[in-house]
């Protein structure tokens, strides 16, 4: 296991407890995970823009230091270049230096927020700031009653986040933001009452996703997820990859307000630019905002698990060329296909998507199994991975990878058993580098491997009624002793055959006793 990584999560987790600490009882959990996720982005951009000014200039030179009207020479260019302004005074390190005696800190907040919205405005940066801080609500009741206790909740926040050591986020062995969204989430998500699939996919899961679904390239052209959420499977492939090697940028479209502005957020966060990220909000499967960027050369996705969809109830739908080539619509209540039928239509001929899948879908019956075949009739599917059980919080279901792709060279789809490639970190299972390396390895070899993988022939999963499951084509391996029954009747009938002979040597001399007894 990474040391470092372990050192920088445990720190970051610890750094996280100690703001969850200071504001108990006063700030519900998952209105503290906004708060938290909303004041990191603010000293990060703060940071960052300083950082950006700095460049080129005289060493020592500090933009915090310049007055407001000294750096507003500068607002055209900077805006340009980064997509937004933030004067010197409003920079998160000037507030909050100010923060504990500022009666009116809730108001400053609010205004600054506001700025840095506004200063987007008629820009092409517009879309990607406008309602970044729409959750993060400084007159809320939940930060308190009054406005003096809402101030004061809001200095333990700003305190709390100026406390923690986040270094060069670019530097960070783990994903600092990424992590405290996670860590957060498994901190608060059961009183929320969020469901399993909403969930932040987990890093190593998301890092094992960008690796198959960018093998062999160098760099792809765009980085897609139907059901982006946070936005931490897209950004992987910075770590994969290198930013650079993303060309076109990454694409991904949320149905949900909250955890759409949290992706924009997250984006920023990765220092990735306003014109190389496009996240959209809406219903992908109904309202796709990205028809003229399709295709995309790796998609990577963990979409909602059986969620409900409207399907049949508009009939419109079975024309849409998403999913008319299948010839049928996925189940109302299950929209599994849906999310597939729409990876599959918009990769790129040259690409690769990986999907988390729910286990289901590869086995039940009805439109589900209508769409297995007309995917394995036509070749689109490359693997199919079987997870071990507990990977994700909310959920232990054991899930599987579905691995799409259209430039196979043969037709066959490789089945692969890595449902005990983990380790047991507490109450849940956790993929190592080990673990992640030698999936990818096994999956990228495409051979049968006993009781590991079966590389099957489209023609021997027609003969098991299309059904996908792993299970039905790698056999596991037989851990239990084997008894040979033959041997043992013979042991047996050795004994008994023993046994009779030591009877009549034992009355043999019994009656030699008794003859030689006067």
């Amino acid at each position: 296991m990474d040391t470092r990584k372990e050192q920088e999560r445990a720190e970051l987790h610890r750094a996280i407890w100690k703001i969850a600490n200071g504001l108990r009882g006063s700030v519900d959990g998952w209105d503290f995970k906004q708060y938290v996720l909303g004041m990191l982005f603010y000293r990060y951009i703060s940071e960052n823009l300083a950082a950006y000014v700095a460049q080129g200039e005289v060493e020592g030179f500090d933009y915090a230091a310049l007055s407001d009207a000294e750096a507003e020479t500068a607002r055209v260019g900077i805006v340009q270049e980064k997509g937004f302004f933030i004067p010197p005074s409003r920079l998160f390190r000037n507030v909050h230096a100010h923060a504990a005696r500022d009666e009116n800190l809730n108001e400053t907040l609010a205004a600054v927020f506001r700025g840095i919205e506004a200063s987007a405005l008629g820009q092409e940066s517009e879309d990607d700031f406008r309602g970044l801080f729409a959750d993060f609500d400084v007159n809320s009741p939940k930060l308190g009653n009054t406005v003096a206790e809402r101030n004061a909740n809001l200095a333990k926040l700003m305190d709390g986040v100026a406390e923690m050591r986040l270094g060069d986020y670019k530097e960070n062995a783990i994903d600092a933001f990424g992590d405290a969204y996670e860590f957060l989430m498994g901190m608060y998500a059961s009183s929320a009452g969020k469901s399993g699939g909403e969930f932040f996919t987990p890093q190593e899961v998301s890092e094992l996703l960008t690796r198959i679904a960018t093998h062999g390239k160098p760099s792809v052209n765009k980085v897609y997820d139907p059901a982006c959420g946070s936005g931490s499977l897209l950004l992987k492939a910075i770590k994969v990859l290198g930013k650079d090697n993303v060309r076109q940028g990454f694409f991904g479209q949320e149905i949900n307000l909250t955890t759409y502005n949290l992706c924009r957020i997250n984006m920023f966060l990765h220092d990735v630019g306003y014109d190389k990220f496009d996240i959209a909000l809406g219903d992908t499967l109904t309202a796709p905002k990205h028809w003229d960027d399709e295709p995309f050369e790796a998609i990577v996705s963990n979409p909602p698990y059986s969620i409900a969809w409207v399907g049949k109830n508009d009939p419109t739908l079975i024309n849409d060329p998403r999913y008319a080539p299948a010839g049928i619509l996925a189940p109302s209540s299950k929209a599994d296909f849906a999310f597939i039928l729409h990876c599959w239509a918009w990769l790129a001929e040259t690409g690769t998507a990986a999907i988390v899948c729910f286990p289901g879908i590869f086995y039940r019956g009805g439109a589900e199994a209508k769409i297995r075949k007309w995917l394995v009739d036509n070749n689109a599917v490359d693997a199919v991975i079987q997870l071990p059980d507990n990977l994700f919080f909310g959920t232990s279901i054991a899930t599987c990878i579905l691995v799409l792709r259209k430039a196979k060279r043969d037709n066959s789809v490789l089945f692969l058993d890595a449902s005990k490639d983990c380790v047991k970190v507490t109450n849940a299972n956790k993929l190592t580098d080990e673990n992640i390396a030698a999936i990818h390895r096994d999956w990228a070899a495409r051979q049968t491997i006993p009781h590991r993988a079966a590389l099957v022939p489209a023609e021997a999963i027609e003969a098991q009624g299309y059904t996908l499951s792993v299970s039905a084509y790698v056999q596991p391996e037989e851990t239990r002793e084997t008894i040979d029954i033959q041997a043992i009747e013979a042991d047996l009938a050795a004994t008994v055959a023993r046994q009779a002979a030591l009877r009549a040597e034992l009355d043999a001399l019994v009656a030699q006793l008794r003859e030689d007894t006067p």
